[in-house]
């Protein structure tokens, strides 16, 4: 685990339909919770579903100026596509997780692949991939407390999909 910053840079990438866009807007409220300031920014491919699709958050204790992320903490990676875009920012500092079920395994300094995408699906749901792989995230890299994260789940969901979103997120702590 790594100390407690009081601004974070993040980047979440993959494909569309893997729900990082609102991943993204989760842990933008699971900060917001927490009394911090957020912005969250997002693109997508001209299709919705298989082209690449970003979410930015910056979350800051002060005011947000600039609304895009210049210099990430780190990166989810959750396709082979959205690794290659930014693995040459590991070289330089910058922590990336990645899918080892959708991207090809890599070696180096800050470059952590886990089987999101895999453990999702032996859930049940392969959906939470996002909510899964924000676990491991926050777990990892304390950007915000998991709890926060849970309360906002809590809010968005309900019956099953409360149970197996809830479930994906302790999974993906679990992981670290």
């Amino acid at each position: 685990m790594t100390e407690k910053k009081e601004r974070y840079e993040i980047i979440l990438a993959g494909s569309g339909g893997q729900g990082l866009v609102l991943a993204g807007i989760m842990l933008g409220e699971a900060a917001i919770l927490e009394g911090r300031n957020v912005v969250q920014t997002q693109s997508y491919g001209i299709a919705s579903r298989g082209g690449l699709s970003l979410a930015e958050v910056i979350i800051d204790r002060e005011e947000i100026v600039y609304q895009q992320v210049q210099e990430p903490d780190f990166i989810l990676a959750l396709t082979e596509e959205a690794l290659e875009k930014y693995a040459a920012l590991a070289e330089k500092g910058v922590r990336i997780f990645y899918d080892t079920t959708l991207a090809k395994p890599r070696t180096g300094a800050n470059l952590t692949g886990y089987p999101f995408t895999k453990i999702a699906s032996d859930l049940g749901n392969v959906a939470s991939v996002n909510i899964l792989s924000l676990g491991a995230l926050t777990a990892a890299v304390p950007v915000v407390k998991t709890e926060s994260l849970a309360n906002v789940i809590r809010k968005r969901f309900r019956g099953k999909a409360l149970e197996m979103n809830l479930d994906a997120l302790q999974k993906g702590v679990e992981l670290i």
